[in-house]
């Protein structure tokens, strides 16, 4: 049988530096895992998805993922009270901690839902640890469908914001700390606009930002559960293009980034979390994110890199690669750490060194594939216990 050999690096642990404060829990599924396909199928009701599901680790099976790895590859986002005794609660999303799959109509991400506002209304949002902000559809001029019978697998209606219902909701102005589109303002007192701009697929969001409530709730093995409000960031998302209009994020998206308008460094920044969260997975393809997570004592790190003088996004540093005992010389390089990646990226002449070294190593024969995403494929025989 055919065994596709590839350098695979899941997203293990991100830290970072901040105050003692609560956890913030949420478990994530892996989009192809067999946890995935049953709850598409108990979703939409049809069991014939079983058949067209791909097989894990078969031709389409890696195909998918690294399709998908493309995309991010090519995605950048352009969109330049502490309490000792909470640290052993959890804090996580009023709506429930579940993180939900849909498969390909939502385009494999993960959602959660969340409750934003006075009264509270909910979101389905993705989870994207590549982008920073917070935005969801709001005042449209241009956004994804809401209702629920315009897609499969939702049983009900998804919410488009509006800041003037909501008493708790406050402009962000211009001259804000962190209005970054200054430039782009007449006057400091103007509302200050906001563009999430991405590459792949002309997809972007647009409108302006606004200061408003995120509920959670709160528990701990010594204290009953309660709840928590969270004054955050928002984009009222007015127009949104590309992928956002077929099915990307319909209802918004929930940024896990380093910029000081993330989610998680708000609160931090609030004394709500560690300033810190992890991603973990396990052999079965689901896991778990904390929020506040600094890991154990013992647990062994690398610090993160700027690019510039900032730290924009995730990026390690790569000291060598080694084929066996053989290591190549002066292949250092900087690494981002993607969340939504399924294999590890190298530099293309670093790249074509390591395929050489390994293809010498492999006994197999090599064979060919349709298509030129996988040009080093093996004839093998897997292992049996």
């Amino acid at each position: 049988m055919v065994n596709l050999v590839a350098i695979c690096m899941l997203f293990g642990c991100i830290l970072l530096d901040g105050s003692d404060a609560v956890s913030f829990s949420s478990k994530l599924v892996h989009r192809f895992s067999d946890e995935a396909k049953e709850r598409w199928i108990s979703k939409s009701g049809n069991v014939s998805v079983a058949d067209s599901w791909p097989k894990k680790n078969s031709v389409e099976y890696l195909e998918l993922l690294l399709s998908n790895d493309w995309k991010r590859q090519k995605t950048r986002v352009k969109l330049q009270s502490n309490n000792n005794s909470s640290r052993n609660q959890l804090l996580f999303p009023s709506e429930g901690s579940q993180t939900h799959f849909f498969g390909n109509q939502f385009y494999w991400l993960h959602y959660t839902w969340i409750d934003i506002g006075t009264p509270n209304v909910s979101f389905l949002v993705a989870l994207d640890a590549g982008s920073n902000l917070l935005w969801v559809p709001c005042q449209c001029i241009q956004c994804a469908p809401l209702s629920a019978s315009y897609y499969t697998s939702l049983d009900r209606n998804l919410s488009e914001y509006d800041p003037s219902s909501s008493s708790s909701s406050k402009n962000v102005s211009c001259s804000h700390p962190l209005c970054k589109s200054r430039s782009s303002c007449k006057s400091l007192k103007d509302p200050c606009p906001y563009i999430a701009d991405y590459s792949t697929e002309d997809t972007s969001s647009s409108g302006y930002l606004v200061d408003d409530i995120l509920h959670l709730a709160s528990f701990s093995k010594h204290a009953p559960q309660s709840s928590v409000q969270s004054s955050v960031i928002i984009g009222c998302g007015r127009k949104q293009t590309g992928s956002y209009l077929d099915g990307a994020a319909p209802d918004g998206v929930m940024g896990l980034g380093l910029g000081d308008v993330s989610v998680p460094s708000l609160l931090a920044k609030a004394g709500l979390i560690q300033n810190s969260f992890s991603i973990c997975f396990d052999e079965n393809d689901s896991g778990s994110v904390f929020f506040g997570d600094q890991g154990p004592a013992t647990q062994q790190s690398t610090s993160f890199l700027p690019i510039g003088e900032k730290y924009d996004a995730y990026f390690v540093g790569v000291e060598s690669y080694c084929i066996g005992n053989s290591c190549l010389t002066q292949s250092g390089f900087q690494a981002l750490v993607d969340s939504g990646a399924s294999f590890t990226f190298l530099p293309t002449e670093i790249y074509a060194e390591v395929v050489v070294k390994f293809d010498k190593l492999v006994s197999s024969k090599r064979i060919s594939l349709q298509g030129n995403s996988w040009k080093y494929c093996y004839n093998a025989r897997l292992a049996t216990e």
